[in-house]
């Protein structure tokens, strides 16, 4: 079990290495982010995004400077951030944040996820940078080290608990014989597994936006691919889903699975099966050297053959990683060569309006040779139906 989520500065040292040798190799100068995902990929400091600017430069020659407002200073030391820090008082404060950062100079690259009014604060502090889009830190991102690998595996440990434990909660409600749990009640405790677990199991856990928890929703309610966990009570003959995930260290997973209250219907056996089928052909094309719309096309023609394209709603999948949704996108428009170390989510679903949704999701690892899940969680019909009594 790990001791610790935060990684060792040793690894920030090595992921600043690698970022500096692909902007050098782009004839940048510098890679200035204030991506809150980059910032914790670069240095390890974490934080809640507000109005302050928190931004890395990091410069082809010269120390990563973490520019940050002087009230997380003290933040920024207690988490070993790996980087010279460089404070300013307040914001929007008499001198502008970035005039900190006044000495660089030359082509200056940015993530596209800048916003476009912080651009031209930039431009307009920093006189001698030429800022243009070069995503080398997104791009960087893409492929994860062993040391990340081990946080995902970790938190696919933990999101198999939480799906575990929604379902003895309604296994637990049917054999009491009392009401079945709402899906806000579901949602708070599979929440509450998964946090109770995270914080037992491990010293200096590093909090991010969704620590552990995700959507639960049952029937029609379900069949809103992002619909919110609200007050419906589950009943038997509910197709409900559970769709999961927590953050280790940072890195996320999520795991997603279908479960139908009492015996299926000839209609739920339908669509369940062919949603298992498509994820089933999804995992067994991907891996390195295969381009993401083919994956995508491969993966959701399975429910097209099935006679159910009209009830398709989104693509196979997307990348994992310090966000819960990051490029590689699995989806027809996405020309991206898969590569070993990237981690993906596998998660075809159909929407059947007026009845409910079905979806599977497993996180996978692209290794070697194919791709692995990281989740366990089963997926046969008869792993996700639950007796009524």
């Amino acid at each position: 079990m790990l001791s610790t989520q935060r990684l060792p500065v040793d690894f920030y040292r090595s992921v600043q290495d690698d970022v500096r040798a692909a902007a050098d190799r782009a004839g940048l100068a510098a890679v200035l982010t204030d991506h809150p995902d980059d910032v914790a990929y670069l240095t390890g400091f974490f934080h809640h995004p507000c109005e302050r600017p928190v931004a890395v430069l990091l410069p082809v020659d010269g120390p990563t400077r973490l520019l940050l407002p002087e009230l997380e200073r003290e933040h920024a030391q207690a988490q070993h951030a790996a980087a010279d820090l460089v404070s300013y008082p307040e914001f929007p404060g008499r001198v502008p944040p970035f005039t900190h950062l006044r000495d660089v100079a030359g082509r200056v690259g940015h993530p596209g996820s800048t916003a476009a009014a912080r651009v031209a604060e930039i431009a307009r502090d920093l006189p001698r940078a030429a800022l243009e889009i070069a995503d080398v830190v997104g791009t960087a991102r893409l492929r994860k080290r062993p040391e990340e690998i081990a946080l995902h595996a970790e938190a696919a440990r933990i999101t198999d608990l939480m799906l575990v434990a929604g379902r003895e909660l309604v296994e637990q409600a049917l054999a009491a014989g009392g009401e079945l749990p709402s899906e806000a009640e579901l949602a708070a405790h599979v929440t509450r597994v998964g946090t109770t677990t995270m914080y037992a199991d491990h010293a200096d856990v590093v909090v991010v936006s969704l620590l552990a928890g995700g959507l639960v929703y049952a029937g029609p309610n379900s069949a809103h691919p992002h619909g919110l966990p609200s007050g419906y009570r589950l009943r038997p003959g509910d197709t409900f889903m559970l769709s999961l995930g927590c953050a280790v260290g940072g890195r996320y997973v999520e795991g997603e699975r279908t479960f139908l209250l009492g015996e299926p219907s000839a209609a739920q056996r339908r669509y369940y099966e062919a949603v298992r089928a498509a994820q089933q052909a999804g995992t067994e094309f991907l891996g390195p050297g295969v381009v993401c719309a083919d994956a995508n096309r491969h993966c959701l023609d399975v429910i097209r053959a099935a006679g159910l394209a009209g009830f398709l709603r989104h693509r196979q999948g997307h990348g994992i990683g310090l966000g819960m949704h990051e490029p590689p996108w699995l989806e027809d428009g996405d020309p991206t060569v898969l590569e070993e170390g990237m981690v993906v989510s596998n998660e075809p679903g159909i929407y059947v309006p007026g009845h409910a949704g079905y979806r599977i999701s497993d996180s996978m690892l692209i290794t070697e040779s194919g791709a692995r899940p990281f989740t366990s969680y089963p997926r046969s019909l008869d792993d996700v139906v639950i007796p009524v009594p």
